[in-house]
C-alpha cells in the first residue's frame, strides 16, 4: 500500500529531558494504525509534531513527499485528546468554520454537515448551541469537524473516550468505512480491545522508544504464544509440571497457564494429565491488553515467555 505519512528517527526534548528517542514508523493509504503507550509515553509529543504544533530536534516528517512547514495540513483530519469547541457557536456555523479553516468549499460543507448529523443521530440540532449539547453529543460534533472536509489522513486521539457502546459502535463504522475509502488513519487509544479489533498495525512507545511495531499477527507470535485458562480446583504444582508450561498465574480455582512458543495447542491438549480437574476450559492468544500492561509496569513476563520484539 501506498505510504501517505512517513516518520524518519524523529527526536525532541524539552530542556534536558529527552522524550522522544529515533521515532520512526509510518502510515499507508487506507490502513487504520494505532499509536500505542502508557501516559507519558510520547504519543502526544509525536502527534504534535506531525501536526505542526512543535516541531522536532531531529529526524523527519514526510506526507505526500512534502516535509516541515511544506506539509499541506488542510489535507489532515485531527480530533485532539483535549476536546474543545467555542461553546456558545451554533453547531452549523462551528462546523463550517472548521471546513473554511481547511479551504473546504462551504457549499459542498453544508451538504456534508447535514449528512453526518443525520448518520449519528443529531438531525435538527444544527442551530443549537454546542453549550446546550451533551457530552457525548459534542464529541460527535467534533469528530464530525474533523472529518467534513475529506483529508486524506485523519490523527484520532482517543477518539472513544467518554462515548456510550452505540456512539463507539457509530465511530468505529465511520473509521472503517473512511479506511475502505483510501483514508490513512493513525489512531491513538487505551482502549486495547478496541485498537485490537480495528487496526490493522500497530506502533507501541515506551519512554520515548519504539517496543513493538507490526501487524496485530505479528506482535502476538514475537511476543507469546498461547495461553491456557483452566477452571477447576488444582495444585500449583501439577499445573507447573505439565510439559512446556511456562508460567502459571493462579487466583482460586482458576489459573492461567502461558505456554512456549510454538506450542501447537491440538497436540498440546492430548498432554494434559487425566487427573486434572477440568470444569472449563479455554486456549488463545495473550491479548494486546495484556501486551501492553506487560510492557507498561516493566514486568516483561511475557517476552521472557517469547521473544523480545524491543
Amino acid at each position: 500500500m501506498e505510504v501517505m505519512l512517513s516518520i524518519d528517527g524523529l527526536e525532541k526534548s524539552f530542556k534536558d529531558k529527552k522524550v522522544l528517542h529515533n521515532i520512526s514508523f509510518d502510515v499507508r493509504k487506507g490502513e487504520i494504525m494505532a499509536i500505542l503507550g502508557p501516559n507519558g509515553a510520547g504519543k502526544s509529543t509525536t502527534i504534535r509534531n506531525i501536526m505542526g504544533i512543535m516541531y522536532p530536534d531531529a529526524g523527519s516528517i514526510t506526507f505526500h513527499k512534502y516535509g516541515g512547514k511544506e506539509i499541506p495540513r488542510h489535507k489532515i483530519g485531527y480530533l485532539p485528546e483535549e476536546r474543545g469547541l467555542y461553546k456558545n457557536v451554533k453547531v452549523m456555523d462551528i462546523l463550517l468554520y472548521l471546513a473554511d479553516l481547511k479551504d473546504y468549499p462551504l457549499d459542498k460543507a453544508k451538504e456534508r454537515i447535514l449528512m453526518y448529523l443525520k448518520k449519528f443521530d443529531l438531525e435538527g440540532k444544527e442551530k443549537v448551541s454546542i453549550e446546550e449539547l451533551s457530552k457525548g453529543m459534542g464529541q460527535k460534533v467534533q469528530f464530525i469537524g474533523s472529518i467534513l472536509h475529506e483529508p486524506e489522513l485523519l490523527i484520532l486521539d482517543e477518539p472513544f473516550s467518554g462515548l456510550d457502546p452505540v456512539s463507539q459502535e457509530l465511530f468505529k463504522e465511520e473509521i472503517r468505512s473512511l479506511a475502505d475509502q483510501g483514508t490513512a488513519i493513525l489512531l491513538s487509544s487505551h482502549q486495547m480491545n478496541l485498537v485490537e479489533e480495528m487496526c490493522d498495525r500497530l506502533f507501541m512507545i515506551q519512554k520515548g522508544h519504539k517496543v513493538i511495531y507490526g501487524t496485530l499477527d505479528e506482535v502476538k507470535t514475537e511476543y507469546a504464544n498461547f495461553k491456557c485458562t483452566i477452571n477447576g480446583k488444582n495444585q500449583l504444582h501439577d499445573l507447573e509440571a505439565i510439559v512446556d508450561v511456562e508460567r502459571v498465574e493462579q487466583h482460586d480455582n482458576s489459573a492461567t497457564l502461558y505456554l512456549s512458543r510454538d506450542v501447537n495447542p491440538s497436540k498440546w491438549l492430548r498432554l494434559l494429565p487425566e487427573h486434572l480437574v477440568i470444569n472449563e476450559l479455554k486456549i488463545n492468544r495473550v491479548s494486546l491488553h495484556e501486551i501492553f500492561i506487560d510492557i507498561a509496569t516493566g514486568k516483561n513476563l511475557l517476552q521472557e515467555a517469547g521473544a523480545s520484539n524491543a
